[in-house]
């Protein structure tokens, strides 16, 4: 879980201009004090949607576009020029920027005023994928930005931008129709440019739009009312939706099919999930749509061969199989001639915006239907026992798609796809996040797989068996876990799902109280490696371990201090300049969180290793202090907001009017007017004294927290003291030197080295005595010959070594040669004598006529003196080589 490094910084606060993309407008404020009694109706609020670091900002019917990275430079240089930021709260300080504007000057750079059209406040802004179109909602209406790049938006410029708008059915989303609850922008459309539109009334339009064909914004190129379509039984009939105005016929479905939310997975998901539009009501059912494309859509490249390959699969199952059902063989011959219709075709291609390569366009097949078989509602297994059904209220849904199977699709391939580390380590099935009203998560597993359906046609419809019974879908509820409170509950709440930046399997959830993250990747991975493997035996006891140990991670990264402003959901941005940013806000200020993410650093290998670079987490110093979060008064002491002064207004002109020119008098009309009166001062009376009280709250608060960082501030001085050698130990004694705190803990360090060693050498003993293994084979070979070269160098009383004929021992070659020696020398001697007598006694004999060449005497004698050293050099190593052992 990443860690929360700061709050809001300078440069969102006051009286930068990056706070004015948050503040309320003053048309906004008199409209506001004026409609003291009138309250909006509850509903989702995405108020911020963004383009890299560029923020568009939705505060009542303006749009506020900033660049942050602009916003944060021109702050941090206008500081660093003026010396610092001022304390003193003076009008000059919010205006400084409006007067350099007014004088004729650029004014901020990364801030800018975008106009709309809208006659409501703007309730959610949703990004296109290729950031080209911003779908702005209100409650009941819909309109399309159509984008600029951010070099127009970022001129030096300080009047209000009015880029082009669309209004998206302009005769469809009114205000006498039905709520618009969710628009998203379809994953498989051309360049991203379909947009889904669902509204409460459950009916789901598809519109293609396009910048040059204002016509692609009037009319939907495909409605489908699922009040219809859940009543189905072939697929002839009509399910668009009614072009009337409003529908007075009564209908349960009107109380069943209210929808409060509905997404589509990622675009790289697998299997039919990109095409699976999920809808969730708010009564608490759970419908599922696929395959919902719109007229003309471009898949990844894996898609339709992923597809391709599980249809073939699956029509050889269901052939082969004597125990498939008349709807699985159906089912089966549908998705075939689906893929038939498909493959059948020619794709064109499109270049992608941006200079990003092509992309292959798609024809939306006819066959078997446009229009697929609305599945659900599905049932819930697992569901917890004490849960009701009347008593869940769903307000949105979040699904990530199952993982693409790539092993099938490359079976027999020499070459595999490469894909990336998140798509390789997601999970095979399709996971469902559920949101209710009492903020309560239930994480629920697509077990069964949502795969295209179709109603059958008129034909097939009739030649169905009478006792088919239709195939009941169902979702496994993994785990259940609340995200408020009890006490921190309010009336008319609407929390949201919001995706995250780092994983597809952690996202924020946002209510009233604050922001939650919920991380699920803990056991994702286990659970994906017990999916994956071969081995059967024992894989219910360790999924059963898994689901009662390993839990999905929480945590409060922001809590609301008072419930009266609605939170948006928050977007975020993780950029280089930026760093790891969530991003939200209230009514009137921004909700800024810095995530503290390790920094990765690139080490490059050997172009033959086969790890090309690996990824290193430098390590980052301890923390001794903890962020908190900026502290802001409440609204009610700083806004112009006055109820008693609105209700005076309206007094004057109802039908009240003439009592404020009488006396006062005893009458009911009086006390009517009194009572009413005296419900508008209390309310206000009642919300300064809450404010008030907030405040007083937190001067105590900022006493303790003082107090406890001038203690942490005391310990870190006395651990510098410590390291630097400037503390006392008593008041007599001398400062401690650097050298002398170096040298006695390198003395220390070298003492516990010698503990440690001589504790090995004694742990290496005990092995050794301990160790009590017979010997092999040819140890005791190596025994035997060493035995007998004992024996037959110092000799025994039993030899014990094996006799050979042919060879003699060492020692018996060697007494043979000092024999040979002392024999040689004796006759040496004894021919010296005889020599010496003969010249005495007279003239010596003559020499033998057989002489001895010189050489051949050298040669024979340096041979026996090779052979003598030879010997004694043997019996030598063979000596102290017996020694050793024996020591040993």
């Amino acid at each position: 879980m990443p860690r929360v490094k700061s709050f809001a910084p300078s440069w969102l606060n006051e009286p930068s201009p990056g706070h004015k993309l948050f503040e309320p407008s003053s048309d906004e404020t008199k409209t506001s004090s004026l409609a003291y009694n009138k309250k909006p109706k509850p509903g989702p609020r995405r108020a911020i949607a963004h383009r890299g670091t560029e923020v568009f900002v939705a505060v009542g019917k303006q749009i506020r576009w900033g660049d942050l990275v602009d916003l944060k430079e021109s702050w941090e240089t206008k500081q660093a020029r003026t010396g610092g930021v001022r304390f003193k709260k003076e009008p000059n300080d919010f205006e400084v920027y409006d007067e350099e504007a007014a004088n004729g000057n650029s004014g901020p750079e990364g801030y800018r005023i975008i106009k709309t059209p809208v006659a409501e406040d703007i309730r959610q802004l949703v990004m296109s994928p290729n950031n080209d179109f911003l779908a702005v909602l209100t409650s009941h209406t819909v309109h399309i930005c159509i984008l600029p790049d951010s070099t127009h938006l970022n001129a030096h410029d300080s009047t209000p931008f009015k880029p082009k708008f669309y209004t998206l059915g302009p005769t469809t989303h009114v205000t006498s129709r039905s709520a618009v609850v969710s628009a998203i922008w379809h994953p498989l459309g051309v360049n991203g440019t379909a947009l889904v539109t669902v509204t409460e009334d459950a009916v789901v339009r598809i519109w293609e739009l396009s910048a040059t064909d204002r016509w692609s914004f009037d009319a939907a190129t495909l409605a489908v009312d699922l009040k219809r379509l859940a009543d189905g039984t072939c697929v002839d009939q009509d399910f668009s939706a009614s072009v009337s105005a409003t529908n007075k016929a009564f209908s349960p479905d009107s109380f069943d099919m209210e929808v409060a939310a509905a997404c589509f997975p990622a675009r790289n998901s697998g299997g039919w999930s990109p095409m699976t539009l999920w809808i969730a009501m708010t009564g608490g059912d759970v419908y599922a749509l696929c395959p919902l494309l719109p007229k003309r859509w471009a898949p990844p490249p894996t898609l339709i061969p992923s597809l391709s390959v599980s249809i073939v699969s699956r029509v050889a199952t269901t052939e082969d199989s004597p125990d498939a059902t008349y709807e699985d063989r159906l089912l089966a011959q549908q998705q075939l001639q689906w893929m038939s219709d498909l493959d059948n075709q020619e794709p064109k291609v499109v270049e992608a915006p941006g200079g990003n390569g092509e992309v292959e366009v798609y024809s939306r097949p006819a066959r078997p239907g446009i229009v697929p078989k609305l599945q659900g509602p599905f049932d819930f297994d697992l569901n917890p026992e004490d849960e009701q059904d009347d008593e869940v209220e769903l307000k949105d849904i979040y699904v990530v798609g199952e993982k693409p199977n790539m092993s099938d699709l490359m079976m027999g391939e020499d070459e595999e796809l490469l894909m990336d580390e998140e798509g390789e380590n997601g999970l095979s099935l399709s996971v469902v996040c559920l949101l209710s009203t009492s903020g309560q998560v239930k994480i629920c597993l697509a077990a069964e797989g949502v795969e295209a359906e179709w109603l059958p046609s008129k034909v097939k419809s009739k030649l169905r068996p009478s006792s088919a019974t239709p195939r009941t879908q169902s979702l496994l509820t993994f785990q259940t876990f609340d995200t408020v409170k009890p006490a921190e509950l309010t009336p008319d709440s609407w929390p949201m799902f919001s995706e995250d930046a780092t994983s597809k399997y952690s996202f924020y959830v946002t209510n009233p109280a604050g922001i939650t993250l919920v991380n699920l990747e803990p056991w994702v991975s286990r659970l994906e490696s017990e999916l994956s493997g071969e081995s059967e035996a024992g894989a219910d006891f360790r999924i059963d371990v898994l689901v009662q140990s390993h839990s999905s991670e929480l945590e409060r990264v922001f809590t609301q201090p008072r419930g009266l402003n609605v939170l948006s959901a928050p977007v975020v941005i993780r950029d280089q300049d930026i760093g790891h940013l969530l991003l939200s806000s209230t009514h009137n200020q921004p909700i800024a969180i810095f995530f503290d993410t390790p920094e990765l650093e690139l080490v490059h290998v050997a172009r033959d290793s086969p790890i090309v670079h690996e990824q290193l987490e430098i390590p980052e110093p301890e923390v001794v202090w903890h962020p908190r979060p900026v502290f802001h008064p409440s609204d009610v002491l700083v806004s112009n907001k006055n109820a008693v002064s609105a209700w005076v207004d309206l007094l004057k002109t109802g039908r009240r009017r003439p009592l404020l020119q009488q006396e006062i008098r005893l009458s009911m009309a009086t006390l009517e007017v009194f009572t009413e009166g005296h419900k508008v001062a209390s309310n206000e009376v009642f919300e300064i004294q809450n404010a008030v009280a907030e405040l007083f709250r937190k001067c105590e608060a900022l006493q303790f927290e003082l107090r406890d960082q001038l203690i942490k501030a005391g310990e870190v001085k006395k651990r510098i003291d410590t390291i630097t050698g400037d503390d006392l130990g008593e008041e007599d004694d001398d400062p401690i030197s650097i050298n002398e705190l170096t040298r006695s803990r390198i003395d220390q360090a070298q003492r516990r080295q010698e503990e440690l060693a001589s504790r090995m050498e004694r742990i290496k003993k005990k092995l050794g005595r301990a160790t009590t293994r017979d010997l092999s084979d040819k140890e005791k070979a190596w025994v035997e010959e060493v035995k007998g070269f004992e024996n037959s160098i110092f000799g025994s009383e039993v030899d014990t070594s094996p006799i050979d004929s042919k060879t003699r021992q060492p020692w018996k070659r060697f007494e043979e040669i000092k024999e040979l020696s002392d024999s040689l020398l004796a006759q040496a001697e004894r021919l010296q004598r005889k020599q010496g007598e003969a010249s005495e006694n007279g003239p010596a004999s003559p020499a033998p006529s057989v002489r001895i060449p010189a050489d051949i005497r050298k040669a024979k004698m340096a041979q026996v003196m090779s052979l003598l050293d030879r010997e004694s050099m043997m019996v030598d190593a063979v000596k102290d080589r017996l020694e050793r052992l024996t020591v040993g």
